[in-house]
């Protein structure tokens, strides 16, 4: 059941074609000098999109497919001139294959946008999504490419390229610190068994890299295992060995130091072995060195690693601390500049010129150093530095005056020391180098590197996603910024200074230069309140690549009225070094674009973002990084190792007293636009709405995109003609066969690759359903989703509009007050609770009206019934409710501090019972400190004034405790069926208790015991589903509660944050949510209080004090619900997140087990039986046709759901099951892709029957809407 018919093989395919495109040249060559096509020529070209982009050769023996591409651009271009562009939407898409194909990818993009924006369904052409996302990535804007390559796969999972998509997905996540996500991709592209720009080695390396973040033990076993390969490429090995030696450096959990060090040198010797080459494996050596006392070997190893041309701040710094410990105080202040100079925000350097300069009494130079040094973001010791920058403020002041200029200086200022010539190693052997190399890489493209991202160590480093490089910095007057650069803007300062004597070119370069450095500037100072400054305060522990630099090119926009898109004249300003592998298909260069995170529409969510946001805008041009105290825009890809020092990104440089400091990026525009390249038109009424309440009552509504622009970290891919797949004719002409069509002068017919859709509806028969699936075995997709067919992949709501006036940003919160216990069996109650416009319920006095025994949940009673029992604990910081700081308390961030352990309850009993104890000794002691100062109140006010800002205490916090155990905890859960039938843990309107099996947590009850500070990060519930609350004190607990309406806009920030929205631990910044118009309903939950969180709603909660909580989920019996569940279902299909409730199951037991009278539930239900008994059948009998029997299985009583064991989507009827485990009856499910991908043809799989058809007809037929009360009665 392959959605494409596309083969790898060799473009010699054309070869045979060669003749008859060279006999037809001439008369394809009208004589008006327009452009025309043979039939064998469209016959070709029918074959050829995006899928084989990365596959076919066009550098060499591919030349005649490369005229052919050519040819057909300019077929398609002057068709579409004539036309005016009044044609087919197909045309433009095929038209962006074709430039795709020949890395034309400003053309590319230009024209995937007009098929976007003329073609209404545009996302169910998966091999548009897929170009799309290939032209993105190219441009770095991992945001968008990730959207695109996940809407390619959620409209198709079966998709033939579906591994190279993974494969990019994996790396993309890497970059943004997603680990999990990019784990996850990365084991998902390394089990298919289909062709990829990366081996398999590469792929097992990138994991074994991943594991680096916190499992050291599990990545020096995959590491280790990767030595064993047979084969072994001599890149990859010594890849592995350097990373082995790197990990044996730093982590102390390998062993003592000096078994360690010895081992780190063996690795690393023997990396250098397999390659001589590797700059960075000197350095590591060189630092192994250093730290056993072998200075002259580590010197050696340094000068080695310059002479490798991968000299760094890092080989400087290293440098620099050297020379300091041998007592040479001049040579170490030339190799610290040296550092500073190569990497403005090296904070370890800086610091390490602070402490040589205090240690030469050169107290003002070391402060400057210091403060230089505490501006780095990633400065891991700012409040040290700042102390010991007020302790050197205090000594200048009580020196006498004119003390410190009647002392001669040891060293020159950092100012005289700026300007001084830089040693002879980096102006002559590394410019050589430098020069040397780039004139090879010309001439030898498969030089670079072999691996993908990672080829750097993780720890002590860190990858500052948006950092610009001091070889893009030119206002700095110093040597070595002159040997490396010449920027832009020192271009532009000349033609300034020379503009009396300018030729009429260089006027017109000057006037292009100053108007887009204008544009630039207002862009860039309109975004600086954007996410640039923050979408990067977690920075990875690891670098993802070489010493090399990964620069982004900016990105020209030429104002277009009405028409405000992404560029279609994208010129790149210098391609970078790829560090990814010479195998991946992209072109080599690599560019930055003006569209990451911050450029997602607010509107609808669409793959083609808009740049402007009113005709009235000032329209978007290059990204300006102006000053190094501005959000510079670029990464940098060097590993930043610094001695003995975490490190930082750049900070304000502080030279002289007053520093002239300044760095632009500016972008080469092009010089002409061309006709063939259209303004993109931007929908406005006819875009499907991004809410997926559409998706469910198939009502569409209009939403413009709101963007604004940033650059994204870069990563990049190499060229497709080094080593690629081959495509041979046989395979090619099957290609062909499946995507043919003629091209009419207008009109393109839409290639398979669209999907089909079915024209059966609820009210179908089954008999008709099935007639419906026949035939479709071959040409039907396996696609599993339970959405509208007609509606586009979800994606997040927008913000509500119009927004809300401020002062109703802090609602009160709906409060129930109960005096007795027929006040909380009142119907209205359940009413009021459920209705969609209460995001959340407080019922007070609950356990007081019903009388519940809380104390059967208190800690005593837990411990003496089960004292061994397993608590989950999360070690937390100790912060404000309102607010969430970084581990050093210097910047408030969303990244949630929360590292995961067990233990038993008594032992968290014993914690919970000694944190009380030591809060009391602290009382007493503030009590008496308080009485000893009572005489001074400004003490007390400005300690009451003045929040403790770090460092912060830790705490633990023991949560996900499970109860659902009825024989340990008979007397606990006995007492919870006191509780109303709305808010019990089993009733029969619960959607949760017709699943037929347990789900811990979610139809069970869970406890949590807290200290004061414990907190829940920000979520939504499994599946949108309600949850219950009750407080069992003693203490209270605070909670922060978002409504459901805006959830996309806390995903917007969770991404700016580059946090996963679903999968990381967040904690919002109220600030930032305030600004963005999202009410926050804030209250207190005492002791005895119920809490109802609506279906949907996002939330966060804090103990105030010592409590314990138990809590589980309910899912009532509305359409709103059922609504919000699946759509959730479906969005975290998209996100490759597992759904905890499985919809398609539980959606089946709905209809054999309840009556429904609500017509939109029962729609809603009946779609989704319709939509899976459409797939079993399809799936049946392709199975069928294919010659697969299918074996009866059945099911056993309170079976759980069965999820595919690979991607963890849920399977339901057909069980693919590897034929191991079906005769070891341990039954590892896959689903049919994961499946495919493992095996073909499937031979290494049975598939086993769970439900008969004839059964689920019956459900289907039987599940009719039944009359409401209300008409009953009447």
């Amino acid at each position: 059941m392959k959605s494409c018919g596309v083969s790898l093989a060799s473009t010699t395919s054309f070869r045979d074609d060669g003749k008859k495109m060279a006999a037809g040249k001439e008369s394809s060559e009208c004589k008006d000098g327009s452009v025309s096509l043979t039939d064998e020529e469209k016959q070709l070209l029918g074959g050829l999109d995006s899928r084989l982009f990365g596959f076919i050769r066009l550098h060499e023996d591919g030349a005649r497919t490369k005229t052919l591409l050519s040819k057909a651009v300019r077929y398609y271009e002057s068709l579409i001139l004539k036309a005016e562009g009044k044609v087919e939407s197909d045309f433009f898409c095929q038209l962006g294959h074709f430039n795709l194909l020949l890395e034309d990818y400003p053309k590319a993009l230009s024209a995937y946008q007009r098929y976007h924006n003329l073609q209404s369904d545009y996302w169910k052409n998966a091999t548009f999504l897929y170009g799309l996302g290939l032209v993105y990535f190219y441009y770095n804007a991992f945001h968008w490419a990730i959207k695109a390559f996940q809407e390619v796969l959620y409209v198709d999972p079966s998709f033939c390229r579906a591994k190279e998509i993974h494969l990019r997905l994996g790396l993309m996540f890497k970059v943004n610190t997603d680990y999990e996500s990019s784990l996850k991709h990365f084991r998902l592209a390394l089990i298919d068994c289909n062709p990829c720009t990366l081996s398999s080695v590469e792929i097992q390396f990138h994991i074994a890299h991943l594991y680096e973040t916190q499992k050291y033990h599990f990545a020096k076993e995959a590491y280790e295992q990767l030595l064993q390969t047979e084969n072994l490429p001599a890149q990859v090995k010594a890849t592995v060995l350097q990373q082995l030696g790197w990990m044996h450096h730093n982590v102390d959990l390998l062993g003592d130091k000096a078994t360690k060090e010895s081992y780190a040198i063996q690795y690393l010797q023997k990396s250098l072995e397999a390659d001589p080459n590797s700059g960075l494996s000197w350095y590591f050596l060189g630092r192994c060195y250093s730290s056993i006392g072998k200075v002259q070997d580590a010197f050696i190893s340094y000068r080695q690693s310059i002479d490798k041309s991968e000299a760094s701040a890092d080989t400087w710094c290293s440098i620099g601390v050297l020379y300091q410990q041998q007592n040479q105080p001049m040579d170490a202040l030339q190799a610290y500049i040296c550092a500073v100079q190569l990497d403005h925000g090296h904070a370890a350097a800086w610091m390490d010129l602070g402490t040589l300069y205090e240690s030469c009494n050169q107290p003002q130079d070391a402060i400057k150093c210091y403060l230089n040094a505490t501006r780095g973001k990633n400065c891991s010791n700012t409040s040290s530095l700042a102390g010991r920058i007020k302790f050197l403020q205090a000594q200048l002041c009580n020196l006498p005056q004119g003390s410190l200029q009647n002392k001669t200086k040891l060293l020159p200022s950092i100012e005289e020391a700026w300007s001084l010539p830089i040693p002879a190693e980096l102006t002559s052997r590394q410019g050589a180098m430098n020069t040397t190399q780039q004139a090879s890489k010309a001439h030898h493209p498969k030089t670079e590197p072999v691996l993908g991202l990672s080829q750097t160590p993780m720890l002590q480093q860190s990858l500052p996603v948006h950092m610009i490089h001091s070889s893009q910095v030119d206002g700095l007057s110093s040597p070595a910024e002159r040997k490396r650069t010449s920027s832009p803007t020192k271009h532009l300062e000349q033609l300034r200074a020379n503009k009396d004597h300018l030729n009429p070119a260089q006027k017109l370069m000057l006037e292009q230069l100053e108007s887009q450095f204008v544009l630039m500037q207002q862009v860039f100072h309109k975004g600086q309140s954007s996410h640039m400054s923050g979408s990067n305060d977690e920075q990875p522990p690891f670098s993802t690549g070489p010493a090399q630099y990964l620069q982004a090119a900016s990105v020209g926009i030429q104002k277009q009225t009405g028409h405000r898109t992404l560029p279609s004249n994208l010129v790149t300003q210098g391609a970078a070094l790829n560090h990814i592998s010479s195998h991946i298909a992209t072109s080599g260069g690599q560019q930055g674009i003006n569209l990451t995170k911050e450029s997602k529409p607010s509107g609808n969510r669409s793959l083609v973002p808009e740049i402007s946001r009113h005709a009235g805008d000032t329209p978007n041009g290059c990204v300006i990084a102006k000053g190094l105290s501005n959000h510079v825009q670029q990464l940098i890809a060097e590993p930043v190792c610094s001695p003995n020092h975490g490190d930082c990104t750049s900070p304000d440089l502080l030279i002289s007293d007053s520093p002239q400091i300044s760095a632009t990026v500016i972008g080469k525009v092009s010089e002409k636009t061309s006709n063939n390249h259209p303004p993109v038109h931007t929908k406005t009424d006819n875009s499907v709405t991004s809410s997926h309440s559409s998706m469910i009552s198939t009502t569409t509504s209009s939403t413009k995109s709101t963007a604004q622009t940033v650059t994204h970290s870069v990563i990049g891919l190499n060229s497709p003609q080094n080593n690629v797949h081959k495509v041979n004719r046989e395979e090619l002409e099957n290609l062909q066969s499946s995507t043919k069509t003629n091209l009419p002068i207008i009109s393109l017919k839409s290639g398979p690759q669209i999907i089909p859709s079915m024209s059966v509806s609820i009210y179908s028969s089954s008999t008709e359903v099935l007639k419906a699936c026949r035939n479709l075995g071959k040409n039907g997709l396996s696609n599993s989703r339970i959405f509208f067919e007609k509606c586009p992949p979800p994606r997040p709501p927008t913000s509500p509009y119009p927004p809300l006036p401020k002062d109703k940003l802090n609602p009160p919160t709906p409060s129930i007050y109960l005096e007795n216990k027929r006040d909380a069996f009142f119907p209205p109650l359940h009413q009021f609770c459920t209705n969609p416009k209460n995001p959340v319920t407080v019922i007070r006095g609950l356990a007081g009206a019903l009388k519940l025994d809380l104390g059967l949940f208190s800690t005593k009673t837990l411990v003496e019934a089960n004292n061994e029992h397993v608590v989950e604990v999360r070690t937390q910081l100790l912060q404000p409710a309102d607010e969430n700081w970084d581990p050093t308390g210097t910047k408030k961030i969303w990244r949630c501090e929360s590292n995961r352990s067990h233990t038993t309850i008594a032992k968290y009993a014993q914690y919970q019972a000694s944190s009380f104890q030591e809060s009391l000794r602290e009382e007493n002691e503030k009590r008496m400190q308080h009485k000893e100062c009572s005489d001074n109140e400004s003490t007390s006010s400005d300690f009451s004034g003045k929040r403790r800002k770090g460092p912060f205490k830790t705490i633990k916090f023991g949560t996900n405790i499970d109860l659902s155990d009825d024989k340990k905890w008979k007397l606990q859960l006995h007492e919870l069926t006191k509780l109303p039938a709305f808010v019990r843990v089993v009733s029969a309107g619960n959607l949760l208790s017709h699943l037929g099996h347990t789900i811990l947590g979610m139809n069970t009850v869970q406890l949590y015991m807290k200290v004061p500070g414990s907190r829940t990060p920000g979520h939504q519930e499994n599946n949108n589903f309600c949850s219950v609350n009750i407080n069992i004190g003693p203490g209270d607990c605070e909670w922060f509660v978002v409504p459901e309406d805006y959830w996309g806009v806390l995903n917007d920030f969770c991404e700016k944050n580059n946090l996963n929205f679903l999968m990381s631990s967040w904690w919002p910044n109220l600030e930032e949510l305030y600004e963005a118009n999202v009410p926050v309903y804030r209250f207190i939950q005492r002791p005895g209080d119920l809490v109802w969180i609506n279906a949907g709603t996002v939330h966060w909660v804090q103990a105030v004090g010592w409590c314990n909580n138990i809590a589980w989920n309910v899912g009532p019996l509305t359409a709103c619900q059922y609504k919000l569940a699946v759509e959730r279902y479906e969005w975290n299909k998209l996100q490759n997140v597992k759904s905890l409730v499985p919809m398609v199951h539980l959606s089946w037991n709905m209809a054999r087990n309840i009556k429904v009278s609500d017509p939109r539930l029962f729609e809603m239900i009946k779609y989704c039986l319709l939509k899976i008994l459409k797939q079993c059948q399809t799936l049946r009998e392709a199975l069928i046709a294919a010659g697969k029997e299918i074996i009866w299985h059945g099911r056993t009583n309170d079976e759980p759901a069965h999820y595919c064991n690979i991607c963890e989507v849920e399977v339901f009827d057909l069980l693919f099951v590897t034929n191991e485990s079906n005769s070891q009856k341990t039954y590892i499910v896959h689903c049919q892709d994961c499946a495919r991908k493992t095996s073909g043809n499937l031979d290494n799989f049975v598939v086993l029957e769970q439900y008969k058809m004839e059964d689920l007809i019956q459900v289907y037929e039987q599940f009719t809407l039944a009359p409401s009360i209300s008409s009953s009665s009447s």
